[in-house]
């Protein structure tokens, strides 16, 4: 889909946007992900943090796209089951996965910002482990597709299937953006696809293995990230 015969960029208008992501709302994520492949070819890549959502988009884009851009943001303190997942899904699904991370060691970090900087200043070190390099392998590309889902934090809760991303200073494609935690485990099982086991273990939001905890019964699906801050995003969507 183009508008008046132009590429779609970060300069198409709020409204072109604004009528192409309501176009594509009622759409199921397949046919997002069908048009941003279309739409911007190797200009695009799907980011994903191997959660349960995005182990949804790596199967759909495999079926669409084999050599379609996968990435994910190595901060060197992802989880072993992470990891091994990774390894997992390359196998199974056939595709292969771009590791961007940042070029400071974490031995380097300590040096200049002290140990364990995740648990005095979380910020910073999202930024420095996360951020950062997200804006760097962002900076070669018009589009990126994403795993969230408006039903996540109040911050996704106006996210649009098709945005402007202004911080990234690029289109934004949000193909799971109606869907629910239900509708995500739905999809999983029926097409058994491989997700992180420390799901199975009361995780259910899964990010860096210092700031990632067990969720208890009643609590928020984010709960266990950052515990004991205010902190709910790490930086990349907000």
């Amino acid at each position: 889909m183009t508008v008046a015969g132009l590429e779609i960029g970060f300069d198409v208008t709020n409204s072109e946007l604004a009528a192409i992501s309501a176009g594509l709302e009622t759409e199921p994520p397949e046919a997002v992900l069908r048009w941003s492949l279309r739409e911007f070819g190797p200009d695009v890549a799907l980011a994903t943090g191997f959660g349960a959502e995005g182990c949804v988009l790596i199967h759909m884009v495999s079926t669409i796209n084999k050599n379609a851009r996968i990435f994910y943001l190595d901060t060197d303190l992802l989880f072993p089951e992470t990891y091994r997942l990774c390894q997992q899904l390359e196998a199974r699904f056939g595709v292969k996965f771009e590791r961007q991370s940042t070029r400071l060691s974490l031995s380097a970090q300590a040096e200049e910002y002290g140990e364990r900087l995740w648990e005095r200043q979380p910020d910073l070190c999202c930024r420095l482990r996360k951020v950062e390099p997200l804006r760097e392998i962002l900076a070669g590309l018009r589009a990126w597709i994403t795993s969230i889902r408006r039903d996540q934090t109040p911050a996704r809760a106006q996210a649009g299937v098709i945005e402007r991303d202004r911080k990234f200073a690029l289109i934004k494609i949000n193909p799971l953006a109606t869907w629910s935690a239900k509708d995500v485990w739905r999809y999983i099982e029926q097409h058994e696809v491989p997700y992180n086991p420390l799901y199975d273990r009361g995780y259910e939001s899964i990010g860096c293995a210092p700031c990632t905890t067990v969720v208890q019964t009643g609590e928020d699906a984010r709960a266990g990230r950052w515990r004991g801050s205010t902190k709910m995003e790490c930086g990349l969507h907000q």
